[in-house]
């Protein structure tokens, strides 16, 4: 089985917080995950074709394809179990309409949800879900 991979900023509480959501609810052990700041994560990314440098969102690459944002994260609310998928109605929405909403938040998200010094460290039970 392929695990699709979710990149996310490591040391934003927001973004731990969305990653914990998810391993939560990810009931068919569907996906993996890096925090943007590690190497694993620049190798993937140049691997693809996508630079790092800028990037403060959220990636999935799933399948091969990369995508970035609220695209991202849709597809991603779209796989988990329960009534999480049926956010992905929102993908008829203009992507420039739902990105900038979603850059909004990744905008603020220091400010409002606070950042750490450092990126979580998952406990030994998590750790076979993050890459490295």
């Amino acid at each position: 089985m392929q695990h699709s991979v979710i990149l996310f900023d490591g040391i934003c509480n927001l973004c731990n917080s969305f990653v914990q959501f998810v391993i939560r609810h990810d009931r068919k052990n569907t996906f993996r995950f890096a925090a943007l700041q590690s190497d694993f994560a620049q190798d993937l990314l140049a691997k693809h074709v996508v630079f790092l440098e800028g990037i403060n969102t959220v990636v999935l690459i799933e399948n091969g394809t990369v995508y970035f944002k609220s695209t991202a994260a849709l597809r991603i609310l779209k796989r988990l179990k329960g009534g999480w998928k049926l956010a992905y109605i929102f993908i008829t929405v203009p992507t420039f309409i739902r990105d900038a909403v979603y850059h909004l938040v990744a905008k603020k998200r220091y400010k409002w949800f606070g950042k750490q010094d450092s990126c979580m460290i998952p406990t030994d039970e998590l750790r076979k879900k993050f890459l490295s």
